[in-house]
């Protein structure tokens, strides 16, 4: 008797069921990063920032620290990824004019293999075979939350709220008991910009550390029963897609634009609160863009339409990206302190607090317009508008040494304090503050 196997082909990957035998990037992206370069810059004087804007400008490079040339400060650290034809130019242009900088990465085809090239085999076709520790594409992470939702329906559901640009659904998960009708609840997001994939390996480890640590654990219990969780693993599910099969430095969604070859659109730019003002960018091709109107992108529209649903409820709002060793709150889009600034400001130090008793590493914290950079139409900014009276945005590791390319072996311990943060954010929203 024949059995038949369908089988599905992509890039030249074979995958058999649910079970991958396929390295990241159809075979690495093709080697096109043999040869790039990140050199992080930090100019000292205002003449320097001047002279690296132009340089930058000019130059095809992608910015990985700040997002925008705008953005460049005198005495601020900018990380550039630069293109093999680019980086003897742009070294020599920096020790002509004697701007400080070093070289951060080398070869980036080879950290990209040392992260995650080596492995011969994915299989994860269980939830005990699930390896936490190794960042998973798409396709898995949306096998692993229907196995989240079997295998723990008394704890999780799971449900999507809408569909991408390229027509994949948008997943939550609700973690929580069922005890009562009406609960507070804490929504989380990860993987808003494609490149940052330690975002959706942490929101995979909360759901596993959740339900894991559930009976024995008196702190997640209470948590778990007392709230609910709303965790959205792959936020830019078509541009984390991308990030894996095409370009690994992938930021924005892939919405097509109709003057413009350029695709997508800055998932964080986006949303409607002093839209494409400061720290956005009006043109389609820059990492920054703001998109053609707030809510553009169905991905950003169907999670701000959830939230307007449910904001009586959601008291906290977390997003999580990288890389930069903060945690935000708000003001993003202007100088200025949050009304409820004492309860808020005293919820990022526990947590980072928290954080910092598992291994020692430190966060900055402060609100995002003076902490990082000011930006608008940012998420963090419109949940708080819309009445979320805790709003954060976390950026995990590193400071630079890896930038985006955080090796696998660094997922424990970076999910393991973030955790604790999370964790020591949510246990405040049980307590009451007084402003």
């Amino acid at each position: 008797m024949e059995l038949a196997v369908r089988n599905k082909v992509i890039l030249g990957c074979v995958i058999i069921f649910s079970n991958m035998a396929c390295p990241v990037g159809a075979y690495l992206y093709n080697n096109r990063y043999a040869g790039d370069q990140v050199v992080r810059v930090t100019p000292v004087s205002n003449e320097e920032v001047e002279e690296l804007r132009t340089l930058l400008a000019n130059l095809t490079v992608d910015l990985w620290r700040p997002n925008s040339v705008a953005l460049i400060r005198e005495g601020g650290e900018v990380d550039v990824h630069v293109g093999r034809n680019h980086t003897q130019g742009l070294r020599a242009f920096l020790q002509r004019s004697h701007i400080q900088h070093q070289v951060l990465i080398s070869n980036l085809q080879s950290e990209i293999e040392k992260q995650t090239g080596h492995r011969s085999s994915r299989k994860r076709r269980s939830e005990f075979q699930y390896d936490y520790e190794v960042y998973h594409s798409l396709e898995e992470i949306q096998s692993w939350m229907y196995e989240m939702n079997r295998t723990h329906s008394h704890l999780v559901d799971m449900f999507s709220i809408g569909r991408s640009f390229e027509g994949r659904p948008l997943y939550v998960l609700q973690l929580g008991k069922r005890t009562r009708s009406y609960k507070k609840a804490v929504w989380i997001d990860c993987g808003v910009h494609a490149r940052e994939w330690i975002g959706p390996a942490f929101c995979q480890w909360f759901v596993k550390e959740a339900l894991h640590s559930y009976k024995y654990d008196s702190v997640m219990r209470r948590l778990m029963n007392q709230l609910n969780f709303y965790i959205m693993p792959v936020f830019n599910v078509d541009g984390y897609h991308f990030s894996w099969t095409t370009d690994r430095f992938w930021r924005k969604t892939r919405s097509k634009n109709a003057k413009y070859q350029c695709r997508g659109v800055d998932a964080n730019r986006n949303w409607k609160v002093k839209w494409c003002e400061e720290g956005a960018s009006s043109h389609p091709c820059d990492d920054t863009y703001c998109g053609p109107f707030p809510e553009s992108e169905p991905e950003v529209k169907a999670v701000a339409k959830f939230l307007r649903k449910h904001r009586k409820r959601v008291r906290a709002y977390i997003s999580i990206h990288a890389y930069a060793q903060m945690l935000l709150y708000p003001y993003s889009y202007k100088y200025a302190t949050i009304p409820n600034f004492n309860c808020v400001e005293s919820a990022a130090q526990n947590a980072v607090t928290a954080l910092y008793s598992a291994y020692g590493v430190r966060y900055r914290y402060g609100p995002a317009s003076t902490t990082l950079y000011v930006s608008s139409g940012s998420s963090m900014d419109w949940a708080y508008k819309n009445g979320i009276p805790y709003a954060f945005a976390f950026e995990l590791r590193d400071t630079g040494y890896f930038g985006f390319l955080l090796p696998e072996t660094l997922i424990n311990p970076t999910c393991t304090e973030t955790m604790r943060a999370v964790k020591a954010i949510a246990s405040g929203l049980l307590k009451k503050c007084v402003v």
